[in-house]
């Protein structure tokens, strides 16, 4: 990709729509956020507590491919021989997409790791917050042109649906509020 004096990218990617199937895939993967978060809030504590882990684990999951999108974008970028790795020049755009390639990971691990030295709810809020920064600079980056047009509209579907159910079984737990069935 070709970048313009100014850091916006040249046309190109943002030129490409995103495909239907997209979408189709992303609503599918916000289901497991709605399955773990219903078992999280079960009146049963050791369904729950199961619920509460996939719910953990998943988010950590999700915002690791968030991350990879963009790795594979920023490597993608790379012109030459596939051979010369290490002479790539790297501009700001790129190395600040490699970088988003790796934090939403780091947080999604530390997101695991946390309910196991503070509350429950420490993870839970952290995945929160992980994914509305993550699609907070993922908006930036559409701005600028580096990513598909409509990518951010999905994004920000799904990124509302789980950031929803992640605020919802955080509440209904802090409130000790569950469902019986």
């Amino acid at each position: 990709m070709q970048y313009r004096s100014d850091g916006m990218a040249e046309a190109g990617l943002s030129a490409r729509p995103v495909p239907a199937l997209a979408y189709v895939l992303g609503l599918a993967g916000v289901l497991p956020f709605l399955g773990a978060g219903m078992l999280s809030v079960r009146a049963d504590p050791v369904a729950a507590a199961r619920g509460l882990v996939a719910l953990d684990a998943y988010g950590a999951v999700i915002l690791s491919f968030l991350g990879a999108v963009h790795w594979g974008l920023a490597l993608a970028e790379q012109p030459g021989s596939t051979t010369a790795y290490a002479a790539w020049p790297l501009p700001g755009a790129q190395r600040a997409r490699l970088a988003l390639g790796v934090l939403p990971a780091l947080i999604g691990w530390l997101a695991l790791l946390l309910p196991d030295a503070l509350p429950y709810w420490s993870g839970l809020l952290l995945l929160i917050l992980g994914f509305a920064a993550t699609t907070t600079v993922e908006a930036r980056a559409a701005r600028r042109g580096l990513l598909p047009r409509g990518y951010m509209r999905l994004r920000w579907l799904l990124t509302a649906v789980v950031i929803a159910v992640l605020i919802g079984v955080l509440v209904l737990r802090l409130l000790g509020a569950s469902i019986n069935w």
